[in-house]
């Protein structure tokens, strides 16, 4: 058998495009030599972008780059770039914004056509071979007989492209003067798309929302409306109890097919966990719920296993293939299963929905969980605590016989901004759940990003151990701020706080735009692309823009920094016609919405005691807050000059005006009310 031959992508650290590394395809990376080289020989460009754990990828990579009609094609008449979209996001955003505007439905693989001035021309997402192949055909022949008709429609689309965000919906209003009544009238409007049967909004495929899940236990909190916390807690539940949890291992598929939960699309991504960890941290607080705390040690039991390395960073996804088959290592046949739970296996067929003939395809069943503990109490006559216990020996069978197949393929590259949202998660989980072994974790987490992604106060986005580090984009400099801001409240260590006011600075000074008032989400020194996009929408993944809004905000109060906050209202001011009009996609906004504009405590503790004192206040759920403390002294603002009246002390804030020092949690909690 003849032996492969690489192309360039084996220089490159990516798992996606390593995966690439020996199609027939002439692949090259996203940089200044390949689009140099598409100048040069004034040939189209191919950019086909994807990700490792992407299922329809690996689809196109077998159906189409192996074969060897279509790969000589390509290398004859085309520059072939690879794109992996989780190292390069602003590659990603600029050509998913010029399929949709092209009226194609966005997804990946993302397939586009360039001009050799990268201007897109064409696209689409998963092509079958043979259309691809018509493709490709036509689109050579356009390029040479056509080319003044194909670079007069290139041009206009750039154009449409590089028009800004925040002018096109008319993002400049500066009174974001809105109180509850105003928002509970738009969360009115979101709430008549809620799925009452199953969580959610009633639609498929679903997608867990942690911000606007999140949105709704706050507001539901502070206006009193239950109908918004209920259905967030509802929805919570049936995603907790759907096949897109793993039942077994803990941690959370990407979405669900169905409207019901049920069937997961099986990779599973560091930032789905992450925030979602930190959503259900949340809802424990505010009912203290053991299902709740289930879950969390779940999501906090897989990423611990399955996605961190020994220095505390976490790997970005599991892939949903394995042997090639989707949801393969998740799935279980009834005969399988009963050798596994080994005791009373009809209760437990019953338990996780398992039937003789499959609950889904092949007889394959997925695990579900629609009973809870109480069903185990009433079977073995036990206290909730010992239900607990037993699932969690029933759960370790089906681990131990599920470890010996063959695992999904893992995406091992590290990533800046999604790690932060992993550390706010494990930050949240112990502040809620107040164990040790979770701080350390936070800790450990946060140590790894200090010294693998950050150096002279920049963020790199893919960790130094690699080959080529990619500067950092908002995306990163906001979570890892984010998650720096936690982990001082976490531990009162001031050295975290002062990495994320220098990473803030930075950030103010190379990202914002000062015209328009939001940030770019490149760096201004980075390689320039068509367009410079500024993130705005919240979706999946919060916004950068909405994640540094809060950052400044908090900022500001930490630091008593008027220009951080008047940064953070000004965002929060141009945002209103969209968080009123268009709360779906922009939760996360709202969410900083009412933390800007309802009372925020702030907390300065002084004493010996700050970490338990603090975990006593965290016991009731009051969300807006932030602390700060020390054992003796700071040079903080909220805590400069402040005196420790007594062994320990607590000054409760509100718009910098403070209330008499207390000296125990109790009192404090009283002043919160």
């Amino acid at each position: 058998m003849k032996e492969k031959k690489a192309n360039r992508l084996i220089h490159e650290s990516s798992p996606y495009l390593l995966q690439h590394a020996y199609n027939p395809v002439d692949w090259l990376p996203w940089n200044e030599e390949a689009l140099e080289k598409a100048a040069r020989e004034d040939k189209p460009i191919l950019v086909s972008i994807g990700y490792s754990a992407c299922h329809w990828c690996h689809v196109m990579e077998r159906e189409s780059f192996e074969d060897q009609q279509i790969a000589g094609f390509l290398n004859e008449h085309f520059i072939s770039i690879k794109v992996d979209r989780e190292e390069k996001p602003d590659v990603d955003h600029v050509y998913m914004d010029a399929v949709q505007a092209m009226g194609i439905q966005g997804g990946w693989p993302l397939n586009v056509f360039l001009t050799p001035e990268q201007k897109p021309f064409f696209g689409g997402t998963y092509f079958p071979k043979q259309s691809f192949f018509e493709i490709l055909r036509n689109v050579q022949e356009a390029f040479f007989n056509k080319r003044e008709k194909l670079d007069l429609s290139a041009e206009q689309l750039a154009n449409h492209l590089s028009k800004s965000d925040v002018s096109k919906f008319g993002l400049t209003d500066n009174n974001y003067d809105i109180g509850l009544e105003e928002l509970s009238n738009s969360l009115a409007s979101l709430s008549d798309k809620f799925d009452p049967t199953y969580g959610g909004f009633d639609k498929a495929p679903k997608f867990p929302m942690p911000s606007v899940w999140k949105l709704l236990l706050r507001f539901g909190h502070y206006s009193g409306d239950e109908r918004y916390s209920k259905h967030s807690h509802f929805t919570l539940k049936q995603i907790a109890e759907g096949g897109i949890h793993d039942q077994v291992g803990g941690g959370f598929a990407r979405y669900s097919v169905d409207n019901r939960w049920f069937v997961p699309h099986f990779e599973k991504m560091l930032y789905d966990n992450g925030q979602l960890l930190s959503l259900y941290a949340e809802a424990y607080s505010s009912t203290h719920e053991l299902e709740y705390k289930r879950v969390i040690e779940g999501i906090v039991t897989f990423l611990r296993d399955e996605l961190m390395t020994e220095e505390g960073g976490c790997y970005s996804a599991l892939d949903a293939d394995s042997e090639g088959i989707e949801g393969k290592f998740y799935v279980w046949n009834a005969e399988e299963f009963r050798l596994a739970v080994e005791e009373e296996p009809d209760f437990w067929e019953g338990f996780f929905g398992v039937t003789e003939n499959g609950n889904w395809e092949n007889g394959e069943n997925i695990l579900t969980n629609h009973y809870g503990l109480y069903k185990i109490t009433d079977q073995y006559k036990c206290s909730i605590e010992k239900a607990s216990a037993r699932l969690d020996i029933i759960r370790k069978r089906l681990l131990d016989r599920r470890a010996a197949r063959i695992r999904p393929g893992l995406d091992d590259k590290l990533l800046a901004g999604w790690n932060g949202m992993a550390l706010v998660g494990l930050v949240d989980s112990y502040l809620v759940l107040q164990e040790s072994d979770l701080l350390n974790l936070a800790l450990k987490s946060g140590e790894y990003l200090v010294n693998q992604h950050i150096e002279d106060n920049k963020v790199y986005r893919t960790s130094r151990m690699q080959k080529k580090p990619i500067p950092g984009y908002l995306e990163d400099y906001a979570f890892v701020i984010n998650a720096f801001i936690k982990l001082y409240q976490a531990n009162f260590d001031e050295k975290w706080i002062r990495h994320a006011k220098e990473l803030l600075e930075y950030t103010i000074k190379n990202f914002f735009d000062e015209g328009e008032g939001f940030f770019f989400f490149s760096d201004k020194n980075a390689m320039q692309l068509i367009a410079t996009k500024k993130e705005i929408f919240d979706n999946v993944i919060p916004s950068s823009n909405s994640i540094m809004a809060e950052n400044l905000f908090l900022m500001g109060l930490i630091f008593d920094n008027d220009e951080f906050s008047n940064m953070a209202e000004g965002m929060i001011s141009r945002m209103k016609k969209l968080i009123t009009a268009e709360p779906e996609y922009a939760s996360y906004w709202a969410g900083v919405f009412l933390m800007i504009s309802q009372p925020m405590a702030e907390i300065a503790i002084i004493g010996p005691e700050l970490d338990q004192i603090r975990n006593k206040i965290n016991v009731k759920y009051h969300p807006n807050k932030i602390f700060c403390g020390t054992r003796t002294s700071s040079q903080l603002p909220l805590l400069k000059d402040r005196k420790n009246l007594k062994e320990n002390t607590i000054y409760v804030c509100f718009n910098k005006t403070c209330k008499l020092p207390v000296h125990s949690a109790d009192d404090a909690l009283e002043l919160l009310k």
